[in-house]
C-alpha cells in the first residue's frame, strides 16, 4: 500500500469516527474518487462524486445532504455520462489532509482538498449543475 491510500484509510477511519450528523465522510469519499478515478472506471463513481463536490461546494449541502441526493438519483437506472479526466487533479490530497490536527483544522482540510479537486474538473461543472437540474436535485 502506497502512503496515498494509506493517509486516505487513516482518513476514512477518522472521519467514521466521528459520527457526525453532517456526515463530513461523504466528501472524503468524493474527493479521493474524482482525484483518483480512472478512464476504465464505471461512470457512475466520478458523477457522484462530482455531484458530491458540486453539492458540496457550490450548493453548501451537508455529507448526509449529499448521501441523501446520491439516493435519489440511484433509485432509477440511468446511462451515466462519463466526464473528461483532467492531467492534474488537484495539488491537495488526503496526505496533506492527515498532516492537520485533528478536530476543526482537519475539518477545514478537507474542505481545502474538496475545493482542490472540483477546481481540477471546473471544465465539467456546467455539466454536474446541468445533470442535478435534470435529475431534480437542485
Amino acid at each position: 500500500m502506497n502512503a496515498e491510500q494509506a493517509a486516505y484509510e487513516e482518513l476514512q477511519f477518522y472521519t467514521l469516527g466521528l459520527r457526525d450528523g453532517a456526515f463530513i465522510h461523504q466528501h472524503v469519499v468524493d474527493a479521493w474518487a474524482a482525484q483518483h478515478a480512472t478512464a476504465d472506471g464505471k461512470p457512475i463513481s466520478l458523477t457522484f462524486a462530482l455531484v458530491g463536490l458540486y453539492l458540496h461546494l457550490e450548493r453548501g449541502f451537508t455529507g448526509r445532504a449529499v448521501q441523501l441526493a446520491h439516493m435519489a438519483m440511484a433509485k432509477t437506472k440511468h446511462d451515466w455520462p462519463r466526464f473528461a479526466l483532467p492531467a492534474e487533479r488537484g495539488a491537495v490530497t488526503a496526505q496533506d489532509v492527515m498532516a492537520a490536527a485533528p478536530g476543526a483544522a482537519r475539518d477545514r482540510a478537507i474542505d481545502t482538498w474538496c475545493a482542490s479537486v472540483w477546481e481540477a474538473y471546473r471544465e465539467s461543472h456546467r455539466a454536474v449543475g446541468e445533470l442535478l437540474h435534470r435529475h431534480g436535485v437542485i
